[in-house]
């Protein structure tokens, strides 16, 4: 797969044809999420996520797509705070949530409102309120739910509203807990709890207020960050997620069904054993289909599949259960005979068609491709996604439903914006044998110039997860800034990864330092030993569980120049105690297994020079990781001087993402700087912005 970026070249705009090899023209490109299709199948329209004035911060703006694949899109909002597309009123009018100023307001609000922008006229806010809005649904007949956060004492909007202003006022900020868990990835839960409201926005005109009426009330922990929700055609049933509390500080979810009229709940599943996610609601109204997960134990992976429950009540129909890989969220055809979805197989994630009798899935796309944001047009005819790829990032596409059609690219907004940029190089694949005779393999990212007569160093990129795959475009750990650079750059899919069946999982369960590590190691040999790599020119990279494997790497070989471990864990079974959802992770591993597993054994045995980059308000991987793992390698490595080859790259206000432009580009900036030290042989040169 050859791609056409052209290093240091300029279009007639003056920006660079690649801009992988430039970091604020990197950080200009438009990335696009949450793609959303009107009822009537009419209007497209795509999140895009843009640099601010200041470009210190993307925002997310709202662009129109022609469905038809005709016109170019258009951008539809412009304000400096952002929109998130929340959906369509049943005649195609745009829903969106933004703290924006309201109409005629001088301060932005607190928490992000539900507007409504009209095909002609101006935007006007519906619903704000105090808590903000999130998970916008609309049926067919204009009932509105929405989640909302409200103080647990808050009998209503307007006391909450009280509450809120009194806290604000008085500058409290502490949260009483009274529950598990207490943080997610990289935000505080609470002091608010999610509620779910419902609303008529009926037809004609969209500018009056809605009147949101509490389905649930205080329900403490049930509706919270994870949660899932569906509302039926008819309006008259929501189906829910629901979090039930475990012993020992854990918690599972179940799933519900909720009468909109009256509130009454009923449950729909609830196994100790298994829990419940993504429910979707058949166009009928008469079923959900939903993914199951069997839950792990530290001797066994779990598994997911996709299964239907009568919404009336009833016991689950599996569909996917021999099916040897993992869906994801579905969608329903609209004549309710299937189920379209993606799911990871072998390095890509292509779509899928699971008929609805037989539980039978067929592949519907055979490109390299990854594909999410499913929507379907009313008649059937024509299915809308993102389409990403290692090298291609998320596009809008249509498929034909029929037999053998291709994805069909979109006019989008990239195209738009004359931000059309096909990484540099070419992107290939190798595979290999491990030693259980297991079959593996891994992308590999070439420089355009690399060959037998110039061989590129190589990076050994680890993904995160564990079980997750790299199958997928990545703006946070971009492989193409990499090659653009010269390097060649490997990316396998160890042990642990999906989408190649249970047993790929199973190998590396609660074993990460196994066969993680050798598969890992497997595919480097491969890589190493192609012509166009130099050999003696190679450092390793991973982030989060990828920065796990490169701790363990740097304990267990020194085969690699330089080695850059992000938002990484040290001391495994401390830190599966002390992470954000520790009651999963002692789930999957027991004290043993992480003591067993965990890299700070190995650390007399570290001798190749490692950037360690973490940031404060990582609560998936607390900051005391990249801490002691950074004294650790103090404590042995620095001279009389104090001097040492390993480097600590800290940020006081990023959590396990690096998400913030001049922070990703100063982190690109200083892993660059020294894997061009260590590999390269180059002078040591500190990033300019930090003195």
């Amino acid at each position: 797969m050859v791609t056409r970026c052209v290093i240091n070249d300029s279009d007639t705009t003056g920006h660079p044809v690649c801009p992988y090899a430039d970091l604020d023209a990197y950080a200009e490109l438009p990335r696009l999420a949450d793609l959303r299709l009107s009822p009537g199948g009419t209007r497209l329209v795509v999140g895009v996520a843009m640099l601010d004035a200041t470009k210190t911060r993307h925002i997310s703006t709202l662009w129109e797509v022609d469905p038809n694949g005709v016109e170019p899109a258009r951008r539809l909002t412009r304000s400096e705070k952002g929109e998130s597309a929340a959906g369509f009123t049943p005649d195609g009018d745009l829903l969106f949530a933004s703290n924006r100023p309201a109409p005629g307001a001088t301060e932005d609000a607190d928490a992000a409102a539900l507007w409504v922008q009209p095909a002609s006229g101006d935007a006007q806010v519906i619903a704000d309120p105090p808590g903000g809005v999130h998970g916008v649904l609309v049926a067919p007949t204009g009932t509105v739910l929405f989640g909302s956060g409200l103080l647990p004492s808050a009998v209503d909007l307007a006391e909450d509203a009280a509450l809120r202003t009194r806290r604000k006022d008085t500058k409290v900020s502490a949260i009483l807990h009274e529950e598990y868990p207490i943080r997610h990835w990289d935000h505080d839960i609470g002091p608010d709890r999610t509620r779910l409201f419902v609303a008529e926005i009926g037809t004609g005109p969209s500018d009056a207020q809605l009147t949101p009426r509490d389905l649930t009330g205080h329900v403490g922990r049930a509706l919270g960050d994870g949660s899932d929700w569906d509302l039926a055609p008819d309006g008259k049933t929501v189906v829910s997620t629901w979090i039930v509390p475990e012993v020992t500080a854990a918690q599972r979810f179940t799933l519900v069904a909720i009468d909109v009229a009256t509130g009454a709940r009923r449950i729909l599943a609830d196994d100790p054993g298994h829990e419940y996610e993504s429910p979707r609601i058949s166009p009928d109204g008469t079923q959900v289909a939903a993914v199951v997960r069997r839950r792990s134990t530290p001797k066994d992976a779990g598994d997911t599949w996709l299964a239907v429950f009568p919404v009336a009540g009833g016991p689950q129909r599996d569909l996917t259960s021999e099916w040897d890989r993992r869906p994801n969220a579905p969608r329903w055809t609209p004549d309710g005979t299937a189920l379209i979805l993606a799911a990871d197989d072998n390095g890509r994630a292509p779509l899928w068609r699971v008929d609805i009798a037989t539980g039978k899935p067929t592949r519907l796309t055979e490109d390299d491709a990854a594909y999410s944001d499913i929507a379907l047009s009313p008649d059937g005819a024509w299915l809308y996604a993102l389409r990403s790829a290692i090298g291609a990032p998320p596009a809008p596409i249509r498929l034909a439903m029929i037999e053998g059609a291709i994805p069909e690219p979109l006019p989008g907004p990239a195209e738009a914006l004359g931000r059309i940029a096909p990484p540099p190089g070419r992107l290939t694949e190798i595979t290999a044998t491990a030693s259980d005779g297991t079959a593996l393999r891994a992308w590999l990212a070439l420089p355009g110039g690399a060959g037998p007569g110039a061989p590129a160093p190589l990076l050994l990129w680890i993904h995160g997860g564990p079980v997750m795959s790299m199958n997928a475009w990545s703006w946070r750990w971009n492989p193409w800034l990499a090659v653009a650079k010269g390097y060649a750059v490997v990316l396998p899919d160890p042990a642990l990864s999906t989408g190649y069946g249970r047993d790929f999982i199973q190998r590396g369960w609660a074993d990460w330092g196994n066969e993680p590590f050798t598969d890992l190691m497997t595919l480097a040999d491969v890589a190493a030993d192609r012509s166009d790599i130099d050999a003696d020119r190679t450092a390793a990279m991973g982030a989060s569980f990828g920065g796990y494997m490169a701790n363990w790497v740097a304990g267990h070989t020194d085969r690699f120049a330089a080695i850059v471990t992000h938002a990484s864990d040290w001391m495994l079974a401390d830190a599966n105690e002390s992470g954000d959802v520790a009651h999963e992770f002692t789930r999957e591993m027991t004290w043993e297994d992480g003591d067993r597993n965990s890299p700070h054994h190995a650390v007399d045995q570290i001798t190749t020079p490692m950037l360690v980059i973490h940031g404060d308000k990582d609560y998936r991987v607390p900051i005391h990781e990249g801490i002691r793992l950074w004294r650790d390698l103090l404590v042995r490595s620095a001279d009389d001087n104090g001097v040492t080859p390993h480097k600590f790259l800290y940020f006081p206000d990023e959590n396990h993402w690096i998400l913030a432009p001049q922070h990703t580009k100063l982190w690109y900036e200083t892993v660059f700087a020294f894997l061009d030290h260590h590999v390269h042989g180059k002078p040591w040169r500190r990033p300019e912005i930090l003195g």
